[in-house]
């Protein structure tokens, strides 16, 4: 197995900046749009209309834009490993390679499939963690925003599976799938849970659906064009591409929530010196 079954050479640097540039045009696109979306919303609402109520939507919507992306991003890394890892398991029992390294791969992969799936949804739980809490912290979403939104990441690996599995890959999915289909139910229906709290559930997901198709949208139009302009390969796996979008998409999130962080600082210190300086006037 070589890297370039995965990897494009012809997708040089320019060519990363280029879809880079896109992708943090998408992103903002987005961000506009939660935020026309929130000022709308709170035009007609009959609720407080302070300024900073306002604000405070306006940030929540954006960091939960932002927690889909993330938790987008974990739930396709597995998707896509267990995908990569299958491949090669085909490759090297069709090919016959029976020795060294190779040998126990298929030992392993044939014995402890499950148990390896298994073990990759909880590495990409910790990734999720890893990123909205220490990467890119989202201070202005409560748990329960971030549990919704990680349950809706799921509904989108789904969606985008069962895309592959019409248009590209050929039921490659199916498994990463039904492990998804039975994570979602089993946090839609756990055994402590009344009707009431199952009903909740639905309802946070309808409310917080308008994230989903963003997200759906946008990582959708990039692989597209990342497809089509030749910078991600077709003659393996689709889904290695669509990954690679949203490391493209989570680098963007990056960048501009860093230039969120800065600003804050910036300002704050203004604020800071501005109440000095009259003090001492």
């Amino acid at each position: 197995m070589s890297l370039d079954a995965y990897l494009n050479p012809e997708f040089t640097t320019p060519k990363k900046l280029i879809f880079f540039a896109l992708s943090l045009a998408g992103i903002i696109i987005c961000n506009l749009l939660i935020i026309c979306g929130t000022k709308f919303a709170f035009l007609f609402s009959k609720g407080d209309k302070d300024r900073n109520t306002q604000n405070e939507k306006i940030q929540a919507g954006v960091q939960m834009f932002y927690e889909m992306i993330i938790s987008a991003t974990s739930v396709m890394s597995f998707a896509c490993a267990y995908v990569v890892l299958n491949h090669v398991y085909a490759l090297a029992a069709s090919e016959g390679m029976s020795t060294g390294y190779f040998k126990d791969f298929i030992n392993v992969w044939e014995n402890w499939k499950d148990f390896i799936l298994l073990l990759l949804i909880l590495l990409s739980c910790v990734l999720n963690s890893i990123l909205d809490m220490l990467i890119i912290p989202l201070r202005k979403i409560g748990k329960d925003n971030k549990a919704t939104i990680r349950m809706l990441a799921m509904f989108y690996a789904i969606i985008v599976l069962l895309c592959l599995n019409v248009y590209g890959d050929e039921s490659e999915y199916n498994p990463v799938m039904m492990y998804y289909l039975g994570l979602m139910v089993g946090r839609f229906v756990y055994f402590d849970a009344s009707f009431g709290d199952f009903l909740n559930a639905l309802k946070n997901v309808f409310l917080k659906s308008p994230l989903l198709v963003l997200g759906l949208a946008l990582s959708g139009g990039l692989s597209y064009i990342g497809f089509n302009a030749g910078f991600f390969l077709e003659r393996n796996y689709y889904i290695v591409g669509v990954f690679y979008t949203h490391v493209f998409l989570l680098a963007a999130v990056f960048i501009l929530h860093l230039s969120h962080i800065l600003q804050f600082i910036f300002r704050t210190d203004r604020v800071v010196k501005e109440d000095e300086d009259e003090e001492d006037i």
